[in-house]
């Protein structure tokens, strides 16, 4: 086992980008480059989907562009209290149809594939020296309605990227909580054979 400076411990064979990757609040509302962000949700659509549908799709603003303030409006007033400082802010939108030439039929994995899409994202995001937080405390309903989200597809989550500030940025109520949580060990998560 490896010790991190996060604090957390991993097989030394896991990707150090992977455990190092953390979710901070504090951001410091840098203007980030087009071209990241580019780069970032690329990196996201190279994710796996069944039979290749890429069932998602990335809705974004960056800071202080015509859609940044509707799209803060639309997460839970905590969230948009810290995610207001961060560089974009990202909805990510799965069809929940699998389509072809013979018709539509349900897509049962849209779900899973559109989080594969979002942890690649925030794995690149890592590499260009950036940091992510993904949150689903949404305005429900109304996110979906503003955001022009089709009947067929769901809204599942947003996520922020941002360089990360100094945590006195933040609320005293956040400040303590501005640090990496650890992860359960490797056998409250993983079992050979059936589930019990």
């Amino acid at each position: 086992m490896t010790a991190t400076s996060l604090g957390r411990t991993a097989n030394e064979r896991v990707e150090p980008l992977i455990v190092n990757r953390w979710s901070p609040r504090a951001f410091d509302g840098s203007e980030m480059p087009q071209a990241d962000l580019e780069a970032i949700l690329e990196a996201g659509g190279l994710a796996p989907s069944a039979y290749n549908t890429q069932p998602w799709t990335f809705l974004y603003a960056r800071r202080g562009d015509a859609n940044w303030e509707m799209f803060l409006s639309l997460l839970i007033d905590f969230n948009k209290g810290w995610a207001q400082n961060a560089s974009a802010l990202v909805f990510v939108v799965s069809d929940t149809q699998m389509r072809s030439e013979k018709g539509n039929s349900d897509n049962h994995s849209h779900s899973f594939d559109a989080g594969a899409a979002w942890v690649l994202a925030a794995l690149q995001a890592e590499a260009l020296g950036y940091h992510t937080h993904g949150m689903t405390g949404i305005k429900f309903g109304e996110a979906e309605s503003a955001l022009k989200v089709p009947a067929d597809h769901r809204l599942e989550a947003a996520f922020v990227i941002g360089k990360k500030a100094d945590k006195a940025v933040l609320p005293d109520f956040l400040q303590d909580r501005e640090a990496p949580s650890g992860r359960k060990p490797l056998g409250d998560i993983a079992r050979a054979g059936a589930f019990a």
